[in-house]
């Protein structure tokens, strides 16, 4: 437990640290979390880090990274690119029963990692960003926190025990109230969001308090499709990076598309 805590307060320190400056360090951030992430993600099926998959799969997640920054009608081609990639490559090899899974595996990694973080940088660019990531970010790890400490302490009903024994709907519930309170609390004190009723903070922090246990459940069902417990070793006491982001994928997407159709 205690190299839990040391992961999470280092995590958060440098996450903290990087958003708060925001570009070039933030994007950069992304582009190096994403990767790994991703690496990650491809090692789970027994993928190496020089195959040719995970080569073009990390190529396909650093591209979405990369057009963010310029303009969304780019995400057309990066689509393309990371699906005909992969294919000409399957074609290029001897015929295999398992071409369609590895092609779908390869993608399900573009779009999982590469589109779903990089909303995190139209997020940090809009007007607070800097304010709504922190929000999202805070709001996140209460939810995950209350979960687990909950979950563990009381939890008795299982929230999806096909896909993760370990999740309670106590815990679901202790998550979810957590999430409000926290995007309340997060308005009330960041002073960018000072002007946000606070009944938008309340259906914002709704949103996350789904979404980001929704996130988790993901990335529970492709461990568990790929029989492994974590995704790695890399972050002590969780597991690999992609254990710590998978609630965050989906966190910053519902925050970026609740702030352009609903606040902005």
């Amino acid at each position: 437990m205690l190299k839990r805590w040391i992961s999470a307060l280092v995590l958060f320190a440098i996450v903290f640290t990087v958003t708060w400056f925001g570009d070039p360090v933030f994007s950069i951030l992304i582009a190096l979390v994403a990767a790994v992430a991703a690496a990650e993600f491809y090692g789970m099926r027994g993928l190496p880090r020089r195959h040719p998959l995970t080569v073009l799969g990390l190529i396909g997640v650093l591209a979405f990274i990369g057009v963010s920054h310029i303009d969304c009608s780019y995400a057309k081609p990066a689509i393309t690119a990371a699906v005909v990639l992969p294919l000409i490559w399957l074609l290029l090899r001897p015929p295999a029963r398992d071409s369609a899974f590895k092609l779908a595996w390869a993608l399900t990694g573009v779009i999982y990692i590469g589109w779903m973080l990089s909303h995190f940088i139209p997020l940090r660019e809009l007007a607070g960003g800097r304010d709504w990531v922190l929000l999202a970010v805070f709001t996140n790890i209460a939810t995950d926190s209350a979960a687990f400490f909950v979950g563990s302490a009381w939890g008795r009903h299982r929230l999806a025990p096909r896909i993760s024994a370990g999740k309670t709907w106590e815990g679901s519930v202790a998550g979810f109230i957590a999430a409000i309170g926290t995007a309340v609390l997060m308005v009330s004190v960041l002073p960018q969001l000072d002007s946000i009723p606070y009944w938008q903070a309340v259906v914002l922090g709704a949103l996350i308090g789904i979404f980001a246990q929704v996130g988790d459940l993901t990335e529970s069902m492709f461990k568990r499709s790929a029989g492994v417990k974590d995704s790695g070793t890399l972050v002590p006491g969780h597991g690999g990076i992609l254990d710590r982001l998978d609630s965050v994928l989906f966190t910053g997407v519902i925050t970026y598309y609740y702030l352009i159709f609903v606040v902005i």
